[in-house]
Order: structure tokens, then sequence, then C-alpha cells
């Protein structure tokens, strides 16, 4: 049986605009990119990245720091990145990428795709064809940022009327200088008309509705994963 192939979409993004015109360093986070890639390659799954414009991606330097969990979690999400630092540095071109030719796309997070994903027409248009015809997406943390790029033909969101989860506005608020933001990502789900569900701050909590797949933080990187594996795997 052939295996699995699974396409990461990562943010080209490595400043996020705040409200006040400033630009905040950001990238995607350590963790949401780390644990699931190493997990999806312990199952034997084939991983493609993907950017726009195959911009090599910027890690955000706080998902190594106090932000990125137990001290023990970030020395080994360093060393992983290390060790698939030649796929980092020579991502494919999203706008090249046939998504059909994957089994499922997973979107990991951090501010960057806030920045340039939610607004990105190749990304939207991807996810609005999966979510047509019912193959399997995932988005963790900030990544939902990207469904707000996934209109259909008749102007509505594709994600619209779907039950998912993303970091909620409590975890969000966490980070003062998010107090900045020029919008949530809680809020901006609920105005595309997801039916948006959360569980406790930092803790696990994943969603699915279909062929949709969240997690709400980075601690739900490992859970999000693992449910992808057992029901694709």
């Amino acid at each position: 049986m052939d295996n699995k192939k699974v396409l990461f979409v990562v943010t080209a993004a490595d400043q996020w605009r705040l409200k006040d015109g400033t630009m905040h360093p950001t990238g995607f986070w350590a963790e949401e990119l780390a644990v699931p890639h190493e997990m999806f390659t312990h199952a034997g799954w084939d991983i493609t990245i993907a950017t726009p414009g195959g911009v090599r991606p910027t890690l955000d330097e706080l998902s190594l720091g106090i932000s990125g969990g137990a001290p023990s979690t970030r020395t080994h999400v360093k060393q992983y990145l290390h060790s698939i630092e030649e796929q980092l540095a020579h991502p494919a071109v999203l706008e090249n990428i046939d998504h059909n030719d994957f089994d499922v796309v997973f979107y990991p997070g951090g501010h960057g795709p806030m920045e340039d994903l939610a607004h990105n027409h190749s990304s939207g248009q991807l996810l609005a064809e999966r979510v047509a015809a019912g193959r399997p997406v995932a988005l963790l943390c900030h990544a939902p940022a990207a469904i707000l790029a996934a209109d259909t033909d008749t102007g509505a969101n594709a994600f619209a009327g779907y039950t998912m989860t993303g970091l909620s506005n409590r975890e969000e608020l966490l980070n003062p200088f998010a107090w900045k933001a020029e919008w949530l990502l809680e809020n901006a789900m609920k105005d595309a008309g997801v039916n948006y569900r959360k569980g406790l701050p930092l803790r696990p909590f994943i969603v699915r509705d279909g062929a949709v797949y969240s997690g709400q933080n980075p601690q739900s990187s490992a859970a999000l994963a693992h449910r992808i594996i057992a029901d694709l795997g």
C-alpha cells in the first residue's frame, strides 16, 4: 500500500502588522510544525512543505523560549527542526502545488498566517476546493486564519457552518503585544460563519467536523496529528 502523503502549508511571513502600524517579528510556531511532522514521519507518511512563493519559512524565535513549553520539549523541537533543515530551506512553491496529490493538507500556526495566509488566494482556493470535495484539511492554533481567504462562488466562506477551533481570545491576550492586534482569530472565525468551539486555555483541544480537523493551540499539536493518523492511517 502506498504511503500517505501530507502537505504542510507554512506561512512565509516574518513580521505581523499590528493596529498601531508597528511590525512584530513572527513566523511559524516551532512545536506546531515539528511535532506533527515527526509523528507523520514515524507513521511512514511522505511530507512536502510548501510556502507562498516558495519562500523559506521563518521560525518565530518566541516559540523556542519560555512560551514554547517545557525546556525538554523546546530542546527536542529545536533538534528535530535542525534534522529537517534541508526540507525547510527549500520549500515547494504553494502556487504550483496540486493539492489533489495529497491525502491531507496540514497548516501549522504561529502569528504568520494572520499576516499572509489570511489573504492568500492560492491557499484560500486550495482550502475551498478541498472542503467542497470532502478531502481532509487540518489547521492548528493561528492557522485557521487561512480559512478567511477560502471564499466560494457565492461569496460565502467555504467553512461557514463547520464546527472548528483555533486560538481563543483569552489565550491570544496572554501575549502583551497581542493587545495591539488588528483582529483576533476567534472573532474572525465566528464572523466567517464558523461554529467556533474552545477548550480550557493552554490545554489540548481538537475538533473534527467531517474532513475538517482543527486544534486550538500549540498544546494540541500531538493530539491533532494523532487523530489524523488514527483516522487516515
